[in-house]
This record gives C-alpha cells, structure tokens and sequence, in this order.
C-alpha cells in the first residue's frame, strides 16, 4: 500500500536510507538498525493521508491535527486589526503535520518572523518562537492562522504567496516536529470546539459563521 509522503519529508528519509546502506557496508548489518528505525520514523512523520473534508456552508475546518491548547476571545493588532477568537492547536511528534487551509479564499499576507523556540504549549510561544502569518479572505471574512515552531521544530513550511486562492481543505504547509497553529477567526464565529479536544486537519469544524 502506497503512503502518502509530504514532499518536505523525502530529504530526511532519503538522508536517513543513505546512512543505513552506508554504515550497513562499512560496519556490519546491525550498525544500519537505528537509520532505518529513523528513516520508518520519517516515513511515519511525515505521512500525508487523504481526508473528506466537511461542506458545511460557513464552516472553519481545522488546519491541523492535535490538541485544542487554548480558545479565547483576544484583539489580533497586527494583521487583522480586529477582536478575533484565537484557538490554539498543539501537534506532537505523533501528529500527521500538513496544515490544511480552513475556508475558502485568497491569500492576502504571508510573514515570516524570526524568533525563539520555546516549547509550543506556552502561551508565550505563539509570539516568542519563529512563526509564519497567514492571513486568508473569503466570504467568511477576515482570518490569521500561525503556523508556530516548536522546541524541536525549527523550520515551518508555508508553501503559497499573496494572491494565491485555497480551498477549505487543500493542503498550504507543514510544521517539522512538534509544533502549534493558531487559527484567529472572526469575532462572530461561533466555536464548535474546546480545550483539549482533538482535531484533525481537513475534517474537524472549529467554528460556524453565525
């Protein structure tokens, strides 16, 4: 059965084969035991299933698999520049990392900033850690999601540009390793999830438009 593989993942499996066959020349078979225990890890990490994603008119998908880490009402004053409804995913090692766009619409802004890595559960990490800004426009309205690094991500992947169109669903990015999103949506939304839910990318609804 073929697995689906993000193509940020295929550097580090082929890496990791490599050094199997390598040390399993040069040394003896066992040596090639822990590359190819880190290359299936790869394979495992970076795995990029199918997913039937919701039509619910108004509906926020969620852009990521994890655990729901925070849900608060807050004024974004960077992007947005509007009261929003943050909500905040966390993703361990064990998550599928591909981030899916929430709604339709069209990229507006994408920003890169510098910055710490701190583990991405603090609260502080949302604006501390390296992170990229998205922000996307559609018939929902105005809304942020952060793609966060973590204490063992130190590379997010945010793959379209300003003018760029999505569907709610379609894949945009990848965070390597854990890591957090955050999701700022409308200040009218009405949220359909709570702390410590678990979600996944492309199919669990966040919220409605009321």
């Amino acid at each position: 059965m073929r697995i689906p593989i993000a193509p940020e993942g295929w550097p580090f499996i082929a890496a990791f084969a490599l050094l199997a066959i390598v040390m399993g020349a040069a040394l003896r078979p066992w040596a090639a035991i822990l590359p190819v225990f880190l290359m299936l890890f790869m394979i495992f990490f970076f795995r990029d299933p199918e997913r039937a994603t919701p039509g619910n008119e108004g509906a926020f998908i969620s852009p990521a698999d994890g655990k729901i880490i925070v849900v608060k009402n807050v004024y974004e004053g960077t992007h947005l520049k509007a009261d929003a409804i943050m909500i905040s995913i966390f993703m361990s090692p064990f998550n599928v990392h591909v981030n899916r766009a929430p709604m339709d619409g069209v990229v507006r802004e994408v920003v890169h900033n510098k910055g710490s890595f701190l583990a991405a559960y603090r609260d502080e990490a949302s604006i501390a850690n390296e992170h990229i800004n998205m922000v996307l426009e559609g018939p929902q309205g105005r809304i942020l999601v952060r793609q966060v690094a973590g204490f063992l991500a130190r590379r997010a992947v945010c793959r379209v540009k300003p003018g760029d169109s999505l569907r709610r669903g379609e894949r945009y990015g990848v965070i390597k390793f854990s890591s957090r999103l955050d999701v700022y949506l409308p200040k009218d939304a009405k949220v359909n999830v709570e702390l410590n839910d678990v979600v996944k990318a492309g199919e669990t609804i966040l919220g409605f438009m009321r």
